[in-house]
């Protein structure tokens, strides 16, 4: 008798648990699935301004040197963008605020998404100034 009463406790207890580890997946795979793209875009943006940061040095090291065409900073930062092969989407190079003494390129553009719709802006702007010789 004893064993018998044994036996459906166990399979009442066994029974009670069906559909549990379903439950417990079905709750927790859309949250792990959030944070593993939204761990994915983070990357992404951080890579898209660290790419306008880099194109923007580039572009004022090259307009900042002694022999520098007006147009070579602009043109060292697109040219950098265009090797990246699309890590900033629409990048716009512009030299606005140089001067005859500092050199200043701004990088902008859009990070790649992973939500259709969603638009993330990244602006890089660095400025330094011309090299010059000074004779004393």
């Amino acid at each position: 008798m004893l064993a018998l009463i044994r036996r459906r406790l166990r399979t009442a207890a066994a029974s009670g648990d069906r559909g549990a580890m379903a439950l417990e997946l079905s709750v927790i795979a859309p949250v792990v699935i959030l944070l593993l793209f939204a761990t994915i875009q983070a990357g992404l943006f951080f890579h898209a301004r660290e790419v306008a940061h880099r194109a923007a040095q580039l572009g004022v090291d090259a307009g900042r040197s002694i022999n520098a065409a007006p147009g070579d900073g602009p043109r060292a930062a697109t040219s950098f963008l265009d090797r990246m092969g699309g890590s900033l989407q629409h990048p716009h190079v512009s030299p606005a605020g140089s001067s005859a003494t500092e050199t200043v390129i701004t990088v902008a553009g859009d990070v790649a998404t992973l939500v259709p719709g969603l638009t993330w802006h990244v602006v890089q702007r660095v400025q330094a100034p011309h090299e010059r010789w000074i004779n004393r």
